[in-house]
């Protein structure tokens, strides 16, 4: 295996700071094919899981017999920014299914996107849980409630039946991991987050591709890149660079899954100090290596005037 690889933080002509990732790589059928630094290390993979945990609403018949939209299904995979058209396709999806965003246990936060929590803020509006970037999973799960008939409140606890039924079942199908004696942490909306090994993880994300209710979600991605994450964000820029060869999603703390819609390679990696900056430079340098995407370039860092200070870049 390699070393992990280097991300570089410039100030002028000086390395300012430096990030290690690790990265495992594997093919279509999920076999570990290369790594950089700990390919096997037990990450959480944040929402970097959500395609996978939206697979139930495939498997079950729910986006048949609801008649799901694209945009709906890409939602339901996002980490979304809390922008106008975020809100506008989870409150239509909550009124279609005759409930309001009370019914969400994500909490509540402002936008992430500096210009939709500012107008939020001239218009007078408190955030709620439709602004929260996991409103769409959350969604998702409500509606996998509403279909085997449980009781949604509590939905996000590991013993209620979307919980262990649904979702925890399909984590463990596609990243073909047995979960049993884990005890869950809590994710940042309240859901269980386990611990996967990043090989496990990238094989989840192999499997998206080559099971039916994976490429579904997949293909909503690249169709509604937008609604995936929002404007200036990582995951909707790469899916639209690399003009649907790849889906990509970000997670918390530097983790990053993709794969590449043509062979089926798939990826999955982990800043070790957790930077998103670190995560989202390794991402884009796996997909050039994929060639799903035609360049590598450093980001430029301005500051506050505006004027390049520096730059993020992979270490040559």
């Amino acid at each position: 295996m390699n070393d992990p690889l280097v991300i570089e933080v410039t100030r002028g002509t000086t390395v300012e700071s430096v990030h290690l990732v690790d990265i495992a790589l594997v093919d279509s059928t999920g076999k570990l094919v290369e790594g950089w630094g700990e390919p096997t290390r037990p990450t959480l993979p944040r929402s970097s899981l959500k395609p996978i945990q939206a697979t139930p609403l495939i498997t079950e018949g729910i986006a048949d017999s609801e008649k799901l939209t694209t945009e709906q299904l890409a939602v339901a995979c996002s980490s979304h920014n809390g922008e106008s058209r975020h809100v506008h396709v989870v409150d239509r999806w909550l009124e279609l299914m005759g409930f309001s965003h009370a019914v969400l246990e994500c909490g509540a936060h402002a936008p992430s996107n500096p210009q939709a929590a500012q107008d939020l803020v001239l218009a007078g509006i408190e955030p709620d849980s439709r602004h929260n970037n996991c409103s769409g999973k959350h969604t998702g799960f409500v509606a996998m409630a509403r279909h085997c008939g449980a009781e949604v409140s509590g939905y996000i606890s590991p013993d209620h039946p979307v919980m262990k039924r649904f979702v925890t079942p399909a984590v463990e199908d596609f990243c073909r991991i047995d979960l049993s004696a884990q005890t869950p942490g809590v994710d940042g909306c309240g859901v269980p987050v386990w611990s996967i090994p990043l090989s496990h993880l990238a094989g989840g994300w192999s499997q998206l591709r080559a099971r039916g209710a994976g490429n579904r979600l997949l293909q909503a991605m690249i169709d509604e890149p937008f609604l995936v994450a929002g404007t200036n964000r990582a995951c909707t820029r790469l899916m639209e660079v690399s003009d649907g060869d790849a889906a990509v999603k970000t997670g918390a703390e530097g983790v990053f899954c993709g794969v590449d819609l043509r062979a089926g390679f798939a990826f999955a990696l982990k800043a070790r100090d957790g930077h998103a900056r670190a995560a989202e430079k390794a991402a884009e340098w796996v997909l050039d290596r994929l060639g799903c995407i035609d360049f590598v370039s450093p980001t430029v860092l301005r500051n506050w005037a505006g004027t390049a200070v520096g730059e993020v870049r992979v270490s040559s």
